[in-house]
Formats: C-alpha cells, structure tokens, sequence
C-alpha cells in the first residue's frame, strides 16, 4: 500500500530519538504497563449503549469530568477532542461580545487572534519583556500592562499566557486580583501548564489563583494523545455560556481513545503526580546543574533571569548559548544525536521533559552536551529581539474585510498590515493585520530572513496589504 504518513512515521521511530519535544506520553511509554495501550485502537468505538456522550455526560463521562474538576479545584471542567485552540475561542466567545474591548498579550498562540478576529474585538495589545540574558521574550512587560489598565476603563477582559513557551511567567495572582478589581474577566492560555499545582516544587494553576476560565493542552505535558485538552471554569456564571460555544467549536463525532488517554492522565495525575514530578523537578535540576558548569551554555532559571518577579517552571530546559553562537544550530547538533527537542530560537533550545522521561536520557543529554565544540554552534550573525507594538490602523476584523493586494516589504513602509506576520520561533507576531508597516517592522523583518528564521506571512518577500 502506498502510505506516505505511516511510512515517515515508521521512519522516524526507526531512528529511535530520544522524546524531549510533546507529546508528554513519550511515544507511548507511559501506557505501556497500562490495558490502555490496546483499548486506543480496539476502543475506537462511537456512543453507543453504555459508553455516554460527550455532548450530553450522564455516565461514565460525567463522572469523569467530575473527577477532573475535583483534581483542578475548577468550578466545572470540560474535555477538549479539538485541542487548546477550540479552548481558546470557546473562551472569547463566552466571556466577551462583539465590540468589546479586550486586553491581549502580544505573546499569545495564534488561535487567541484568531478568536478576536471572529468575535470583532477591540484588542489592546500588552508588549513583553525581553530578558537580556537569554535574549528572548520570556514574559510581558509589567510597567506596559500596568499603563495598559490605567489607560483603559473599558476593558471586559484580559487574555494571558500562563506560562510561555519557555516555562516562564508574571506573578498571575497579582495581575489577577488588579484586574478583578477593574471587573475585569480573566481568561488563561494554559496550554504548557497542565501539570501545575501538582507539586509545591512547580508554579500553582491559573485556576487555583482565581481565574474565570483557563485552558490546559493535556497532550504537552501530560500522558495524554496530541490534540487532548481540558477547559476549567472558576466562574460559573459562564457555564451555561460555555457550554453552547462548546457545543459549536467541538466535532459532534468525539475520539473515545482522546478521552480515554485524558481521563489517564488526570488518574494518573491523582494516583502518581506529586511523587513523579517532584522526581522530574530534582532530574532537570540536577541535569540543569551540571550543563551549567560547562563553558558554551548555561540554562534558565530564577536564579539567571534579569527579572526576579518571573516564575520558572522547573521541570522545564532552556538551554542558552549566549553571544556568537546559535540555539538553531545547536538543535541541529542535538538532532543529528538523536536528541528530540521541542523548539529553538536565535539563542536557546527548549526541551520538554515528562515524568516518563528516564534517568538515562538525562545523562545522554549531558552527555552530548559536554561534546560539543564551538564550531557546532557558532553563528557570525546576531539577532536580538525587541519589544516593540505597531500603531493600530484599523481593528483586525476590519482587515479581515477588506480588498487586499500583495507588496515586496521593503516597500511597505505606512501602509497596513493585511496578514499576521508571525516569525516562527518564538511565534510572537511581528505586526498583526490591521497595524501600520513602520521602519521598526521592516528592520526586524529584514533580521528575520537573514538569520534564516521561518516568517509566517511573507512568501518571496511579499506581504498583504490592505489596498
């Protein structure tokens, strides 16, 4: 048979890398002990008597997501077939109406603009930090969502990361009491934070602090399959909200194998979670240690940051190379070792490590690491990033709407944006359709194309505009 996918994927598992990306199962391993393994094929069934029914739990399945509620200390908790983005826009569309103004982290996932654009929101954009020692947009600019909320009386909600791509974030208990204050809805982009709370060694949970709403991919970090998610409301007043915007953002034929691997991973969250990722915690530390006393890297944490008001997720790895070498190449050099990372920006490699993640994967890491020369890494050319927010032209759903034509960006200059440009890593749009095109933009673009980093948006130089 002629089967491209499972050909690259019988590949890729012949070359036996070791998982340091999502999913947090590992490639299977955390079911291994477990029936489960067999129940995902065999157990790919539809409702049928005696399974229940996502759209409408009365069984098993709402006694499921009454364990997972109670596990989260959530008012009410939903499962997600259709990943942390149709979490996201459930959010938006429950919590805000069209025209409402929202205030936005500029560091947000994709699927957050997406949702502004089809609700027609106001966004009002809130920069993020830059931190200089790992050059690298780590968590938002407190000062800027400080001014952001004085300037701003009419903001309904707020929509926040908790934590970044990179494991870091904001003291979220004190963003959110400051906007509660204001009446203003808390929705959280948890997608990298399902594991949180379970240990007092990891950050607490966006909804413990007193959110309204928060989103957990469970497939990230979590023994769960890709595309599995939990939604958690701490205001019920949104439920029955919630629950229509549920009905309309999720498929009406839900995998029984996704729901299975995420009632899994919350029992096996209650039976082993606390043990395990404390175990995981004192296995990064320890790993992070030991890299930090060679001579080309040194890794992220508290201790390491410019910004002491930042929390780190410890069983996180970044791994910085500093000035006059490359996180791009040093991906690269981990590939080639059979060392699966998740992502790398101009100046750190991410790794995301599991509880299923062994002892001797730790050591191989540390391993490789300690082999490599300056000539593996070294890059003559220097990108830094900046902190920096266009001027608003039009509302992005405005944008959306209108005739758009296609210029090289080096002639773009005061015109507006027809299309998200979204360098990728570290996937933080540059400019956002309906923003104006100033020199800063095309700078930072130019930066873009020639240290060879992916720019969603421009194809051979070209960008929409709006005509």
């Amino acid at each position: 048979m002629n089967t491209p996918i499972i050909d690259a994927i019988r590949n890729y598992l012949d070359e036996k890398n070791l998982p340091f990306s999502m999913p947090g199962h590992k490639m299977g391993k955390s079911f291994l002990d477990y029936d489960i393994f067999d129940l995902f094929i065999k157990g790919d069934l539809t409702e049928v008597d005696g399974l229940d029914n996502l759209s409408k739990p009365e069984e098993s399945i709402k006694d499921s997501l009454n364990l997972l509620s109670k596990t989260y200390k959530s008012k009410k908790s939903y499962y997600l077939v259709n990943g942390s983005t149709s979490g996201n826009l459930i959010m938006i569309f429950s919590a805000l109406k069209e025209g409402d103004k929202v205030l936005v982290e500029r560091g947000c996932h994709k699927s957050i603009f997406n949702g502004i654009i089809l609700r027609k929101l106001k966004p009002v954009y809130v920069n993020y930090k830059v931190d200089k020692n790992f050059n690298a947009p780590l968590t938002i600019d407190k000062e800027h969502l400080n001014f952001v909320l004085e300037s701003n009386n009419d903001i309904k909600a707020a929509i926040l990361t908790y934590p970044s791509y990179y494991g870091t974030a904001l003291d979220l208990e004190k963003i959110i009491d400051k906007c509660k204050k204001r009446s203003i809805k808390i929705l959280v982009d948890s997608a990298h934070g399902a594991h949180f709370g379970v240990s007092p060694k990891l950050p607490k949970s966006a909804i413990e602090m007193g959110a309204d709403m928060v989103v957990m991919s469970a497939h990230k970090t979590l023994p769960s399959l890709t595309q599995t998610a939990f939604l958690h409301i701490g205001d019920i007043k949104l439920k029955d909200k919630v629950e229509f915007y549920l009905s309309c953002f999720s498929t009406t034929s839900p995998s029984y194998a996704f729901m299975m691997s995420m009632d899994f991973a919350r029992a096996y969250l209650d039976e082993y979670g606390k043990e395990h990722y404390e175990d995981l915690v004192n296995l990064c530390e320890g790993l992070k240690n030991k890299i930090d006393k060679l001579k080309l890297f040194k890794c992220l944490s508290e201790k390491t940051l410019d910004n002491n008001d930042i929390s780190v997720d410890k069983s996180r790895i970044v791994i910085n190379v500093g000035k006059g070498f490359s996180g791009h190449r040093l991906l690269d050099y981990l590939r080639k070792n059979k060392i699966q990372c998740e992502m790398s920006d101009y100046s750190n490699v991410v790794l995301i490590p599991s509880t299923f993640n062994d002892k001797y994967e730790f050591e191989y890491i540390y391993k490789v690491l300690s082999k490599c020369n300056e000539r593996d890494i070294k890059e003559d050319f220097e990108m830094l990033y900046t902190n920096y927010v266009p001027k608003m032209g039009v509302c992005p759903h405005e944008a959306m709407d209108r005739n758009k034509k296609t210029v090289d960006y080096r002639n773009s200059e005061g015109l507006i944006c027809g299309q998200n440009i979204v360098p990728y890593p570290p996937g933080i749009p540059l400019i956002i359709m309906g923003e104006v095109i100033d020199y800063n933009v095309i700078n930072q673009l130019e930066q873009y194309i020639k240290s060879g980093v992916s720019v969603l948006g421009l194809n051979n130089n070209n960008i929409w505009i709006l005509e």
